[in-house]
């Protein structure tokens, strides 16, 4: 008798064969795929994704490999549109300063009184920094960025218009963006000191010990308020 006969004459059953076709497949490895993008809107997602990394991890941590990581792109990705960490820099401060323009145009457009306009540009100013505090600091890091980029520089320009625009407001005159007289540009320079100190010692925290001491619930935006519309009395010295 053969084995088969053997095991079938004692009642014991032959192992079953298995075809290859009835097993269950082995799942195959899912390969990490890269992020598919629009040739167009590529360049905008990784501006996006620099802007996360920015505000996520800080300047030290923004690096051309850290944005295509967030982006979910090759390595070569950023280095493709922006050339290089300089040229990536440039035009994520360009995004900055659109974005920052375009609050102050909101803020002003929002204001329904002359004092409410005069307050406007600035909260907004200190707002904008307060939201955005990576993207506020890189668009004043001069030595990172190349204003010879169009966008940059367009975006900049834009900027110290809308600054010298609210400053003829005041002084209810038209301000030339290019040539100005002295009492224009100290105006404008003093407008800007002033509201640029304010943004950057509140971010630092260095205006803590100013706020604890004023009366209860004073907030950082009433203090800044108050340096607009208190007169200067000092006395320059005869």
């Amino acid at each position: 008798m053969g084995k088969s006969e053997t095991r079938a004459a004692h009642g014991v059953r032959p192992p079953k064969k298995t075809s290859s076709a009835s097993r269950s497949p082995r799942r195959p490895a899912v390969a990490k795929t890269e992020t598919p993008y629009h040739h167009g809107a590529l360049r905008e997602a990784l501006l996006q994704a620099a802007e996360r990394v920015l505000e996520r991890d800080g300047l030290a941590g923004l690096t051309l490999r850290a944005v295509a990581r967030e982006a979910g792109v090759s390595h070569a990705a950023p280095t493709h549109h922006f050339g290089d960490l300089t040229g990536l820099l440039s035009e994520l401060a360009a995004v900055g300063f659109r974005q920052f323009n375009a609050a102050m145009a909101s803020s002003c457009d929002a204001a329904t009184t002359p004092l409410e306009r005069a307050l406007a540009r600035p909260k907004a100013y200190v707002a904008y920094a307060q939201a955005h505090p990576g993207m506020y600091g890189i668009m004043f890091r001069t030595e990172r960025l190349d204003y010879s980029r169009p966008s940059l520089h367009e975006a900049a320009e834009a900027s110290f218009a809308g600054l010298a625009n609210a400053i003829g407001m005041m002084r209810q005159e038209q301000i030339s963006e290019d040539a100005l007289t002295l009492n224009q540009g100290a105006a404008i320079a003093r407008a800007w000191s002033m509201v640029h100190g304010f943004t950057t010692l509140l971010l630092d925290g260095r205006l803590k010990d100013i706020l604890e001491r004023l009366p209860e619930g004073t907030t950082a935006e009433r203090l800044l308020e108050a340096m607009l519309t208190a007169p200067v009395t000092t006395k320059l010295p005869v």
